[in-house]
């Protein structure tokens, strides 16, 4: 499931404190808890921008895998390998869907 699979990103990449998914008829319900600057109050996640669309689809190869603002965000990617970041595309070499920029 691709909405898990960017869950469990968004927590290795530190962007949220936790998560909780709950079995709720077919959908299901993600809970998350933010993550926060405690002196600033700032939230860790700054933008999420959603790339492709059902409408458009954007593919990339693992040579023009995009570069999120300059290496310090993250592109989510879904190859064939799964749902991955684009370092971790780029490391393995595969090209895919290009879901969504986090910074």
């Amino acid at each position: 499931n691709v909405k898990k699979d960017i869950t469990k990103i968004l927590f290795e990449k530190g962007y949220i404190l936790n998560y909780k998914f709950v079995d709720d008829g077919a959908q299901g319900i993600i809970k998350i808890a933010l993550k926060y600057d405690p002196e600033t109050k700032i939230n860790a996640i700054k933008k999420l921008e959603r790339i492709s669309t059902p409408g458009l689809r954007q593919y990339v190869g693992h040579n023009d895998m995009p570069r999120v603002l300059n290496g310090l965000g993250i592109a989510v990617i879904s190859t064939s390998h799964g749902v991955i970041t684009d370092k971790e595309a780029r490391k393995e070499k595969v090209g895919g869907e290009v879901i969504c920029y986090i910074y």
